[in-house]
Formats: C-alpha cells, sequence, structure tokens
C-alpha cells in the first residue's frame, strides 16, 4: 500500500499536470468505488468543474474544485492514476475516468478494487470521518517531541504498531516504520511506554528523514517527466532500503543478518545488533 512519500509523489505530480483543466464528464466503472453518494450523482456534481489545487492528509489525496467541493481519493493497494490523450483506451482495471474539455483524460486503475472515492464540501472536510481521526502530519508543526511523547507514554503496544496506528502517526506504514526505527536505533519490539523519553527526540527525527528522503527520491525521479508521461511514478525509495525486505542479508551497518519477525499481522525487518532492546 502506498505510504506518504508516495501518495505526496502523486500529489506533486497532480497539482502539474491536471490543475485548471474543465470536467467535461466523468465515468463511473466499478461503482463501488464511490462512497457517501450513487455514481450518477456523483459524476453530475463534478461535470464542468475544475481542480483548483491537489494536497494530501495522511494517505489521502485532496483533489480540490473550484465548486467548493473535494474529492478524497484513497489508493490502497493498487490503485494508479493516468493522465492520456483521449485516444488511448482504459484498461479491464479502470475504476473511473475523468474526461477534460482540452481531450485528456485522468484514469483511476486499481487491480485489487480496493481504492475509495468520496465527494465532500470542502468547508466541511475537516470533519469527515474519514480525516477526522487522523493524528498529526508527520512533516507538520503539529507532530512534535512533546506530542509524540505523550503517545509513547500513553500505550503499552509496541512502538513499530503506534507508528503504523494513524490516530498516531498519520501516513506512516510498514515501509517507512521499520526505516525509521532502524534510523534510530529503536528494536521494534519495544513498548511505547518502556522506550525512554531521552530517545523520542531520536525517534521523530528519523521519521521525518526517512519520509523526506524518500519524496526526494521520488522528486527526482518525476520532476520534470511526468506531464508527458502516462502515470507518476512508484517505488520512490525502492532499492534504497536499509532493512525492509531484506531478511537474511547484511545490515549495512554492522553486517549482522537482518531479521523478520511478524507484528499485528505485518511483517517488520531490523537489524538485531543495531536495535537491541
Amino acid at each position: 500500500m502506498p505510504e506518504l512519500p508516495e501518495v505526496e509523489t502523486v500529489v506533486r505530480w497532480l497539482n502539474r499536470s491536471v490543475l485548471g483543466q474543465n470536467i467535461a464528464r466523468v465515468e463511473i466503472l466499478y461503482p463501488r468505488l464511490i462512497r457517501s453518494l450513487a455514481p450518477k450523482a456523483f459524476s453530475r456534481k463534478l461535470q464542468g468543474a475544475k481542480f483548483s489545487s491537489v494536497g494530501r492528509r495522511g494517505k489521502y489525496i485532496l483533489l480540490h474544485l473550484d465548486n467548493d467541493h473535494t474529492l478524497l481519493l484513497h489508493l490502497r493497494m493498487t490503485g494508479q492514476l493516468f493522465h492520456v490523450d483521449d485516444a488511448r483506451p482504459v484498461t479491464k482495471h479502470a475504476s473511473a475516468v475523468f474526461y477534460f474539455d482540452n481531450g485528456r483524460k485522468l484514469v483511476f486503475e486499481d487491480a485489487r478494487r480496493f481504492g475509495v472515492m468520496k465527494l465532500t464540501r470542502t468547508s466541511v472536510l475537516n470533519e469527515t470521518e474519514e480525516l477526522m481521526p487522523l493524528a498529526p502530519e508527520p512533516l507538520g508543526p503539529g507532530f512534535t517531541v512533546d506530542y509524540l511523547r505523550g503517545v509513547l507514554q500513553k500505550t503499552s503496544k509496541t512502538i513499530k504498531e503506534v507508528l503504523l496506528d494513524q490516530t498516531k502517526v498519520s501516513g506512516v506504514g510498514n515501509i517507512y516504520a521499520s526505516e525509521a526505527l532502524f534510523l534510530a536505533g529503536i528494536n521494534p519490539q519495544i513498548r511505547g511506554n518502556g522506550l525512554s523519553p531521552k530517545r523520542v527526540p531520536k525517534l521523530l527525527s528519523s521519521i521525518v528523514a526517512v519520509l523526506n528522503s524518500a519524496i526526494e527520491a521520488g522528486d527526482k525521479l518525476n520532476s520534470g517527466t511526468r506531464e508527458s508521461a502516462d502515470t507518476y511514478f512508484e517505488g520512490t525509495y525502492e532499492g534504497r532500503f536499509a532493512v525492509y525486505a531484506r531478511e537474511g542479508e547484511r545490515c549495512i551497518r554492522c553486517g549482522s543478518i537482518i531479521k523478520r519477525i511478524v507484528q499485528g499481522a505485518r511483517s517488520t525487518f531490523f537489524c538485531p545488533r543495531c536495535q537491541r532492546k
């Protein structure tokens, strides 16, 4: 599932490729994609509108329209966006197609059909059931040492599970949680309230550093190339992982063997030497 850096990459690509284009019509090919409205009503509210800006909240993409509505989009596991000319046919995995007056179209493809779209009034966006429970953005001003220290002190869950809880840390998923804990030198099995308060600043700075590094990698791969291409580039950080998906390989720091454990039905990768309990 795309995490904060991948979603941010999509947001930046959309800001370069779809703003100001008039939506001629919207075709919903997979009705269950749409939440809270019937597909026909959804399409009617979008027809004739323009995307005025694109933002992000956690793992949600926020496509703001010029008619006081915002389209919430969650890519889930396999969602992808393509911005192509009208002559290109859509594939069997297409769930929705936005047709623009200039002959281009924005296609949302989703092989597993887990993606979600929801239209809401922009004025009540932060009160929606999707966004209201989300924690402060880890790259925003609300994600402070005091905030993170308070979150950890109140729970006996493992620190890895805390980082995956979107009501505690917004946007971080399985990949970057493992990477941040390695960078911080913290064992993923430590309980939240068992982490020394003195180590919280290092954990916070590691989360921010890993996320920013992945976003920067995505920008380098996408900058100046995607407006003429069909889709944003996925896997912005792949190939640069320190521990994630490297079970059995040697640690880049100490040479120990990377281990994998299961926490909350998710795989966790760590170095048993660099991340001692």
